[in-house]
């Protein structure tokens, strides 16, 4: 299956919005494996396990392995999401955004060694950075188009000339038209909206109807998940709702995994229950 294909069917399967992001930080490990960066797969193998069955996608960043030279681990955790959570689709956050041969490499790099299903990527080198991801068929391409952080208003907030018919628009709003039109080329496109700003939210539905949603910004961050889901979510449109360090740290000690399949119950019930009735 594609990538659009996986998540319909996980979201079906397993009655779920919520992607569980995979940032491992070996400091905060329960007390056994506390500051050990070779328990990382275990740790995150373990997450996985409890959490299988409630969610859309799972999402490793890619730079909470690589500071801690882990990528072989990265390499085997996502071939255990597949083996563990076969339909599942594994989002790979490495917000790459260069062009040419590398931008070629970058892409062998996530879909060829790591196998992931998707990846974000920063669009702001436009098409050229995109353009090779394409060649791999059926793989998802996640463009940073309003994001969580307070400083993403820095640049996606300014406003442009020359919008549609001939209207000033921010530059998050130009990223969403391109990304639901001319750039979509394949079908594989999708975008990044922080939960932080359900307005946004909104309006990147409005512009990009059908494309899907990758929304952090909820648990620890302080979004708001109940105006993500209304402002986000449509039945023909997936919208995938990430919470990292509120799962994965839900516990401290040797019951963490159960812990966390606890916060991730809850955090897929609430994003359930704020579904607007069709």
């Amino acid at each position: 299956m594609n990538f659009r294909d996986q998540l319909a069917a996980a979201e079906a399967r397993n009655g779920s919005m919520l992607c569980v992001g995979l940032d491992p930080e070996p400091a905060k490990f329960p007390p056994r494996w506390k500051d050990d960066p070779a328990r990382i797969f275990d740790f995150c193998a373990a997450i996985v396990d409890a959490t299988r069955d409630l969610v859309i996608a799972y999402k490793p960043q890619i730079a909470y392995f690589a500071a801690q030279r882990a990528e072989d681990q990265l390499e085997r955790l996502i071939d255990h999401i597949h083996r563990r959570a076969p339909g599942v689709p594994v989002i790979l956050d490495a917000k790459r955004g260069d062009i040419g041969a590398t931008a070629e490499q970058y892409a062998r790099e996530v879909f060829d060694r790591y196998r992931a299903d998707a990846v974000t990527l920063s669009p702001f080198m436009g098409f050229d950075s995109i353009e090779p991801y394409m060649r791999h068929d059926g793989k998802g391409l996640i463009l940073l188009c309003r994001t969580s952080n307070p400083g993403g208003s820095d640049l996606q907030a300014q406003r442009l000339a020359g919008g549609e018919g001939g209207r000033e628009e921010m530059l998050y709003e130009r990223i969403a038209r391109l990304a639901a039109g001319e750039w979509n080329r394949g079908g594989q496109l999708g975008l990044v909206v922080g939960a932080t700003y359900p307005r946004e939210v909104a309006r990147v539905r409005e512009l990009a109807a059908t494309l899907p949603l990758l929304i952090p910004g909820i648990g620890a961050q302080g979004g708001d998940a109940e105006a993500t889901v209304r402002a986000g979510w449509r039945p023909e449109a997936p919208i995938i709702v990430s919470s990292s360090r509120a799962v994965l740290y839900a516990g401290a000690g040797d019951g963490f995994a159960a812990a966390a399949r606890e916060v991730a119950l809850a955090t897929r019930a609430q994003l359930q229950r704020a579904r607007p009735i069709a």
